[in-house]
C-alpha cells in the first residue's frame, strides 16, 4: 500500500467525508439516442453543475451515463472531444474538484480528458480482475492505466469500483482480497463499493469488510445512497457517491433537483456530526475517519 493516499485525497476534497455528486451527461455524439445538439447537452450539464455546488457537495463526477448501450472500453474520439469541452465549461462555473468517469470501462480517455483540464480524479468500474458485464467480459487493464498516468505525467488520482454493480466477477473472490487487491496490486488511490444495480445501496455489513481490508485507503459508498440510509451507511465509509437520490422525484433520467441536493447534504452532516458526538460519548461504536 502506498503511503500517503488518503491524505492526497483529503486534499482534493477539503473535508473528510465527502459528498460527491454525478452529472449525468445527455447522449454524446455516436451514441445511439445523441438528439443532434450539443449546446442542449452542455446547458444541462452546467445547470446541474451549478445545482450540486449550491447545494453544498464536495466534489463532481462527469459521467456520459446516457450513451447507453455502452462499448465495453474503448470509446469513439467524439465522446472524448465532447466531455472534455463539457468538463472545461463546469470548470469555468464551478470550484470544486471534478471527476471524470468514461463509461462503461474507458480508463484511458477518462485519464487524459483529466489531465487535459485539470480534473482531480476519476473513477474506473473494473480496473482489475474480470467481470461478466451487460456489455461482455472487462478485464481490468491496471498495469496499463497506471503507465499512462506515469506517461502524462499526471497525479490524477484513481477511484476504483470493486465488484462493480451490473456486473459478476468471474472466479469467486471474496470482497476482502478484491479490495486487498485492487488497492495493493493495482494501486487504487480509494475504492467504491455499490449495491447490484444503479440506485441499490452496498449493504452496511459489505462496507465494514471493505473499509478494514482497505486499511486506511478511503471507501466511498458509489450507489444507492439516500437521505433515509446515508446516516447508516457512513458509518463505515469515507465518503459518497449519489446521483439518483438528487434527481427530481428521486428518477434517475431526471435531472438534478436543487432542493434534494441541500436535503442529502444537510441529511449527511447532521448524520455525521451525531456519530462524532456519539463515538466521543462511547455511544457508538468508533469508526474509524481516514
Amino acid at each position: 500500500m502506498v503511503i500517503g493516499k488518503s491524505v492526497d485525497l483529503d486534499q482534493i476534497f477539503k473535508t473528510p467525508n465527502p459528498i460527491i455528486g454525478v452529472v449525468h451527461l445527455l447522449p454524446l455524439p455516436t451514441s445511439p439516442r445523441w438528439g443532434g445538439n450539443l449546446k442542449t447537452v452542455i446547458d444541462r450539464a452546467e445547470q446541474e453543475a451549478t445545482a450540486l455546488a449550491s447545494g453544498g457537495v464536495n466534489g463532481i463526477i462527469v459521467e456520459n451515463f446516457f450513451d447507453a448501450p455502452f462499448a465495453k472500453d474503448q470509446v469513439d474520439p467524439a465522446v472524448v472531444s465532447a466531455m472534455t469541452l463539457i468538463v472545461q465549461r463546469i470548470m469555468n462555473l464551478v470550484t470544486l474538484p471534478i471527476g471524470i468517469n468514461v463509461l462503461r470501462n474507458d480508463a484511458h480517455s477518462a485519464l487524459a480528458i483529466a489531465a487535459c483540464t485539470g480534473a482531480q480524479f476519476i473513477r474506473v468500474n473494473v480496473l482489475n480482475g474480470v467481470m461478466a458485464t451487460d456489455q461482455g467480459i472487462i478485464e481490468g487493464h491496471a498495469h496499463e492505466i497506471l503507465r499512462y498516468r506515469r506517461e502524462l505525467g499526471s497525479d490524477v488520482k484513481i477511484l476504483a469500483d470493486v465488484l462493480v454493480k451490473h456486473g459478476r466477477p468471474l472466479g469467486s473472490p471474496n470482497l476482502t482480497t478484491a479490495v486487498q487487491e485492487t488497492i495493493e496490486r493495482a494501486l487504487a488511490d480509494g475504492v467504491i463499493l455499490s449495491g447490484w444495480s444503479t440506485g441499490s445501496p452496498p449493504s452496511l455489513e459489505d462496507l465494514e469488510l471493505a473499509q478494514a481490508a482497505a486499511m486506511g485507503t478511503p471507501v466511498f459508498i458509489g450507489s444507492g445512497a439516500s437521505w433515509e440510509n446515508v446516516g447508516t451507511l457512513m458509518q463505515a465509509a469515507d465518503g459518497v457517491i449519489v446521483s439518483s437520490s438528487l434527481k427530481r422525484h428521486g428518477q434517475i433520467h431526471q435531472a438534478i433537483d436543487p432542493s434534494r441536493v441541500s436535503q442529502f447534504v444537510e441529511t449527511t452532516h447532521r448524520s455525521l456530526n451525531q456519530l462524532s458526538v456519539e463515538t466521543r460519548h462511547g455511544t457508538a461504536v468508533p469508526v474509524i475517519s481516514h
